[in-house]
């Protein structure tokens, strides 16, 4: 079933990526901000427009569609990685269920587990995100429900209203018509036997009094989407004579006929209440976007001003799996410019896109919640840390400075990680990635780092020397660890001859506590304590040379504390 939008992406001619504004684009970006806007504020002029999916299910979560439905390719098996459509990792602390996966346990160790947009918990969270980060209105998708998704699909429609009824958030419906083959007369046909009744919802999104419908798709240049003008024009124009504000989600190349357009759907184009020309992967930096401002956005802007119709561009954070983002910059960049020329409203590209990697929701900080060898980028990819909802907290800026509540400024307001990046008190290496020498079954080093007492590393038994370390994710201030193991008495007393070493990249080492026995007695906690002189590290490795209790290294906990704590 082809219904991603990545081949659009890669079809996708390149724009010009030439940084700065000549003198005659700037008069005409001058112009088409002081042209009068076309439409007053309503939920989508003046304001921030989500993209939502909510295509992901999982086997065992009530769902119709009772698949691993857009997590993995072979949807019958559970996501791993050889069979995944996944290229970001979510981060699922806020969510009350998660199901697992076949991936690798994450670099902390606890098992990697998935989020399904069925639960309604999910859709919850993810609306109460967006009130929080001031997203007014999710654009909810819906391609061809005409077959097997269509139970799933209908479904998402409802648990959608109730969540953006709950939060205060607008929603609507946007069609996409990518495979839909039978389009003309079945999206009539579902607008009015089913979608339509949703317009009833006070949290349906209205612009100029009218419901809002938007259809993305029309005019693209991909076998995908095979449609004449004439077809497109008289399903836009129907939809209008049945009292809708009509969005054309249209090609990048809309206004030229070129590129990712088909010629001739200008006509199509022009009957819309507005238009908002898709950009995912078009740019990938901050002169990208710079040359698509010059060369696309402001004369988009000044064709839809002198024809009375609403300008909604596209805002994307970028690609994070490809290393586009540069930690904000590139989506702060495309928030100014735009802002700058005088734009109707955003559509933010996308809310939970966890399959092209340009998803804005809260996304894993870094390898210690991203499964363990996979390859799968988190937030940190460009050695910035940034919180979890550092994107959902960018989009809110962006929406101040669209909205006039903060000044247009081209210097990124949003701190990518809350007051800074403090240095962290407590123990550093907790769920932080850990590898070792080896291990016994599956005794793995992230039992030792995942704060549960009772599992434990195991080394590769009569093979010493061996040993365990900890990424603690920064160069970090140490200068103690707590050694333990398991606190059951059948844990009898025994010394381990262990070392502790630092370094800063995880192969070159220095020593911050000589050899020697460390006693582990369980009528005192089975722990044994090492202080050394502050030093600075990343990596914290314990290696261990004999074991009086058992022929191998044993560590349940291994924790690090700096010179603070």
């Amino acid at each position: 079933m082809s219904i991603s939008r990545r081949s659009v992406i890669l079809s996708a001619l390149a724009g010009t990526a030439t940084a700065g504004l000549s003198t005659a684009a700037t008069a005409t970006a001058t112009a088409a901000a002081q042209a009068p806007a076309a439409s007053p504020p309503g939920d989508v002029v003046g304001k921030i427009t989500v993209g939502y999916q909510g295509w992901f299910a999982c086997i065992g979560d009530g769902a119709p569609i009772n698949s691993w439905w857009h997590y993995s390719s072979n949807a019958s098996q559970p996501p791993s990685p050889t069979n995944t459509t996944l290229v970001s990792w979510p981060d699922m602390g806020d969510f009350t269920r998660g199901y697992r996966t076949a991936y690798p346990n994450l670099g902390n160790g606890a098992p990697a587990t998935l989020f399904s947009s069925w639960d309604q918990q999910t859709v919850d969270t993810h609306f109460r995100w967006m009130r929080d980060n001031g997203c007014d209105t999710a654009a909810l998708q819906r391609f061809n429900p005409y077959g097997a998704e269509g139970p799933t699909r209908d479904g998402m429609a409802q648990k959608v209203r109730q969540s953006a009824e709950a939060y205060g958030r607008k929603f609507y419906i946007m069609y996409d018509v990518t495979d839909w083959l039978s389009m003309q007369t079945q999206i009539k046909d579902d607008w009015t036997t089913k979608m339509k009744a949703h317009t009833a919802s006070t949290a349906y999104a209205r612009q100029n009094g009218k419901p809002v419908v938007c259809i993305w798709g029309f005019g693209f240049s991909e076998p995908s989407r095979p449609f004449t003008p004439g077809p497109c024009k008289e399903v836009v124009d129907w939809f209008k004579a049945q009292g809708c504000y009509v969005i054309g989600g249209v090609p990048t190349h809309w206004r030229t006929g070129t590129g990712d357009s088909r010629p001739g759907f200008l006509d199509v184009y022009h009957s819309c209440d507005m238009i908002s020309p898709w950009m995912v992967g078009r740019v990938t930096n901050v002169p990208g976007a710079d040359g698509y401002l010059r060369d696309v956005n402001t004369p988009d802007l000044a064709d839809c001003a002198a024809r009375g119709i609403d300008y909604q561009p596209c805002v994307i954070p970028g690609d994070l799996q490809s290393g586009h983002r540069a930690h904000g910059d590139l989506m702060w960049r495309q928030f100014y410019n735009l802002v700058g020329i005088g734009v109707q409203g955003f559509y933010i590209s996308m809310f939970d896109e966890f399959n092209e990697g340009n998803q804005i929701a809260k996304t894993a900080e870094t390898a210690a919640s991203v499964p363990a060898g996979s390859g799968i980028r988190a937030l940190d990819e460009d050695g910035t840390a940034c919180s979890s909802d550092y994107y959902l907290r960018l989009t809110a800026d962006g929406g101040r400075m669209l909205k006039g509540q903060i000044a247009l400024t081209p210097v990124r307001p949003t701190v990518p990680y809350p007051g800074g990046v403090p240095e962290p008190t407590g123990d550093l290496a907790l769920r932080r990635p850990a590898a070792a020498s080896g291990q016994t079954q599956a005794y793995g080093p992230g039992n030792a780092v995942d704060g549960d007492p009772g599992t434990y590393w195991e080394s590769v038994n009569n093979a010493f020397p061996q040993w365990i370390q900890v990424d603690l994710g920064a160069a970090r201030s140490v200068q103690r660890v707590v050694l333990t193991l398991p606190p059951n008495p059948a844990w009898a007393t025994r010394v381990q001859t262990l070392s502790v070493q630092g370094g800063l990249n995880g192969t070159d080492f220095t020593t911050l506590a000589g050899s020697a026995g460390r006693t582990f007695d369980p009528a005192t906690g089975n722990t044994a304590t090492v202080t050394f002189p502050a030093a600075t590290a990343r990596y914290v490795r314990i290696h261990f040379t004999a074991n009086t209790g058992w022929p191998a290294g044993q560590l349940s906990g291994l924790s690090v504390y700096g010179t603070s704590a």
